[in-house]
């Protein structure tokens, strides 16, 4: 996260001066913050960015090979918290199991990159998404009820909300109801034609 890391200096940062050279926040790759750049790609309208580097932290795409397993030294099915950048462990993931990145990455897929939002007593499907998708499904349950969601991308757009249905009727996509009864419901969102204007932070 902060590079050149700190090692000797003679203002003293804090506890991050503690993690020797190139690991976690002094230097290696803090995962917390390398997931909130997903999501303000996502944010940003830069769909295809975001997936890229989704995909670059997913823990099962450093683990394909027996060569990779053996580099990488964590486990393929829990983010880690940091990836080592210290030259003698580059590429080693830590502090898995104990880390608040995993929440961060799944809310990354799910809110930022697949748009599902819950707000109260509504939910939104505002997706940014990489151009090349033609179309994803999501089954979603809240209590009794079952949200069947497809959302189209016919003209192969990043995002933006060309028409929304529940059931066959118009809706809202940022404010879809939440009905809670033993009933399926199907949600068909499709993504407009013209480049959504990129956003600013």
């Amino acid at each position: 996260m902060l590079t050149p890391p700190f090692d000797q200096s003679a203002q003293d940062p804090g506890y991050i001066k503690g993690y020797p050279p190139g690991v976690r926040e002094n230097g290696g790759q803090y995962t917390h913050a390398a997931v909130w750049i997903v999501m303000a790609l996502a944010k940003l309208g830069s769909g295809d960015e975001a997936a890229e580097l989704f995909h670059m932290l997913n823990p099962i795409n450093h683990t394909r090979t027996p060569a990779d397993v053996d580099h990488y030294k964590a486990e393929p099915y829990v983010m880690a918290g940091d990836v080592c950048a210290n030259p003698g462990y580059a590429g080693r993931g830590g502090w898995t199991w104990y880390t608040g990145s995993a929440g961060w990455m799944y809310r990354a897929g799910i809110e930022s990159i697949l748009g599902l939002r819950r707000h109260g007593t509504t939910f939104e499907v505002d997706p940014c998404i990489p151009a090349s998708w033609p179309e994803y499904e999501i089954i979603w349950r809240f209590n009794r009820t079952s949200y069947e969601i497809t959302v189209s991308n016919p003209h192969r757009r990043c995002r933006g909300i060309a028409d929304a249905q529940l059931d066959g009727t118009p809706v809202d996509h940022q404010a879809i109801p939440i009905v809670d009864a033993a009933a399926t419901h199907h949600l068909r969102v499709i993504l407009r034609d013209e480049p959504y204007p990129a956003k600013q932070l």
